[in-house]
């Protein structure tokens, strides 16, 4: 294999693998954001976190990171805390 050919094939795999730590952090702040509303649901914080991450998944930069349905992990999220 050339060198170049395994250089991009590293980065490409760097790529998947920034791509998919930026999306479960959005997961983890949008489960953080939803437990808080849970306890209290007039938080400002919380509440804009929430937006703010549901923009995200539905972002067109959303669709470049991945082609997972955004709707698949918000009503997954959902369900685990309950709302």
């Amino acid at each position: 294999m050339a060198k170049t050919q395994k250089r991009e094939r590293v980065e490409d795999y760097d790529y998947e693998r920034l791509a998919e730590q930026i999306i479960i952090r959005a997961a983890k702040d949008y489960r953080n954001a939803l437990k808080r509303l849970y306890k209290y649901p007039e938080n400002p914080t919380a509440l804009a976190t929430k937006e703010e991450i549901e923009m995200f998944f539905y972002s067109q930069w959303f669709t470049v990171l991945t082609k997972v349905n955004p709707n698949v992990i918000i009503k997954g999220i959902q369900e685990e805390i309950g709302q």
